[in-house]
């Protein structure tokens, strides 16, 4: 057992009674990405020397019997597409190769007067952009549990690091699925908020109506923890929500008696067969602990995928616009003028995942294809939208699985950009109603994790918290850590 295997409140506690320093849990991090980081590559930038300032001067805090907050001393990464002050922010693209932001993001600021301490930032997809983190333009990282399969993407490097114990918990943004497919693959929890519950100021945006900001942890009580820490309106990003933040740690009382669960008949439809296998175990165990569930449909979920990468791709061709060599980022060398300036930085600085979907948006929302394209793909995220909400109208929860396979070789979908978007598939339409979903782990097929999904209400991360706690409560899939 490592430090990191210890639950939160009794490292706390450990912390508070002085047998457990703030220095002894940055220097587990440190020692864990000693041992494991070759070969897991998790990480883009590490925080060593600010991270033992940071610790020694929390130290100082406990020496004087100070009040400390829950996640007082955790070593947290975060992903690199979250600005960070003076430590660099690359979204794992050359383009942003030289960035040095000179302001946190709101969720950093957060989980700095929470007294966490910043470890580095994580490994990803370039620009969110991808689903096997493959399409970083610096290294590809690996699963740990197979460090020949892919961890999943675009959060890859924020789930494996959690799960070979490089960090405690890890910050990721879920677009399209990208905290939960992830956490699915490398055996984390993973948590995608209700759009607008988290605030996105800092975070630099792919799909400005899609992307939110999760927490990746080991369990389930570290995933409300940490969204406690996070959550709130912020008046500096215009699409965050003025709700209350209930106290998600109190939700997890373990009694899920008389909750009512849809499972939808699409999500279970050319899963893998021990995947299924293990959702329908999860299913009887839920059923013994009182929740009772229906099969459900939600009939517009096959056109999920088709209408997300289009709405995601546009939106990506008008955010990226604003990388152009000119303002911050890579710059080309002997441009010709300012257009030539704007083409050789953006062909220089952008990978081909990237310049595939600005191409792809650029194209859907040019003159003449903004109606059959765009507009039709709003259409169909509403009807997406209906479907959640009527079937939320009966029904407290949606359970299902949270990808169809488990994690796949390394290099396998590279030339088939096609197929790794439907990998996708079970995770984009609750990206695209804006509801809450978590993933958990939930069994193993050939010695690698599989994740169930809990998707929720709008502003209902309690009960998908509750209902998921239960659920761990009762199983153990989630203590068995890979074999590095």
């Amino acid at each position: 057992m490592t430090l990191f295997d210890l639950r939160l409140q009794d490292i706390h506690n450990q912390l508070r009674s002085k047998e457990l320093s703030v220095t002894d849990l940055v220097n587990e991090a440190f020692a864990k990405i000693g041992e494991r980081e070759e070969r897991i590559g998790a990480y883009l930038t590490l925080n060593e020397a600010g991270a033992r300032a940071e610790a020694a001067r929390l130290d100082d805090k406990l020496a004087r019997g100070e009040d400390l907050g829950l996640l007082f001393g955790l070593p947290i990464g975060v992903k690199d597409n979250m600005v960070t002050e003076g430590l660099r922010t690359t979204c794992a693209s050359q383009f942003l190769s030289n960035y040095d932001p000179i302001y946190d993001g709101t969720v950093v600021s957060k989980l700095k007067q929470a007294e966490s301490v910043m470890i580095g930032k994580l490994n990803m997809d370039e620009f969110a952009m991808g689903g096997s983190n493959e399409n970083s333009s610096f290294h590809p990282v690996r699963n740990p549990w197979d460090l020949n399969r892919v961890p999943g993407g675009s959060s890859g490097g924020s789930a494996a690091a959690v799960a070979a114990g490089e960090a405690y918990f890890a910050l990721g943004s879920d677009t399209g699925g990208s905290i939960r497919q992830p956490a699915s693959y490398c055996g984390v929890v993973g948590l995608k908020p209700t759009y607008g519950l988290v605030s996105r100021y800092g975070l630099v945006a792919f799909a400005s109506s899609l992307d939110q900001i999760g927490p990746i942890t080991k369990n389930v009580e570290d995933a409300a923890y940490l969204l406690q820490a996070i959550a709130g309106y912020d008046p500096k990003d215009s699409t965050s929500a003025q709700v209350d933040i209930p106290n998600y740690a109190s939700a997890l009382t373990g009694d899920i008696a008389g909750l009512r669960i849809a499972v939808p008949k699409e999500y279970l439809e050319g899963v893998d067969p021990q995947i299924k296998a293990s959702v329908m175990e999860a299913l009887r165990l839920l059923e013994s602990l009182g929740a009772v569930w229906e099969e459900v449909s939600l009939p517009h979920t096959e056109y999920a995928v088709a209408a997300y990468y289009l709405l995601a791709s546009s939106e990506a061709s008008s955010n990226l616009s604003r990388f152009d060599g000119v303002r911050y980022g890579v710059r080309a060398d002997h441009a010709g003028g300012l257009l030539d300036l704007y083409h050789e930085s953006r062909s220089q600085g952008f990978g081909p995942e990237v310049k595939r979907r600005i191409m792809l948006g650029t194209y859907a929302l040019s003159s003449g294809y903004y109606d059959a394209y765009y507009l039709k793909a709003q259409k169909v995220r509403t009807l997406i939208k209906r479907d959640f909400d009527q079937t939320f109208e009966k029904y407290d929860v949606i359970v299902g699985p949270t990808t169809p396979t488990t994690a796949f070789q390394l290099g396998s979908q590279v030339d088939d950009p096609l197929t790794m978007y439907l990998n996708d598939i079970l995770t984009i339409p609750v990206s695209l109603a804006g509801v809450p979903a978590l993933s958990v782990p939930c069994g193993f097929a050939d010695g690698l994790p599989i994740g169930l999904q809990f998707i929720g209400k709008a502003f209902d991360e309690s009960t998908i918290l509750r209902l998921a706690h239960a659920f761990e409560a009762n199983s153990d899939h989630h203590k068995r850590r890979p074999a590095l």
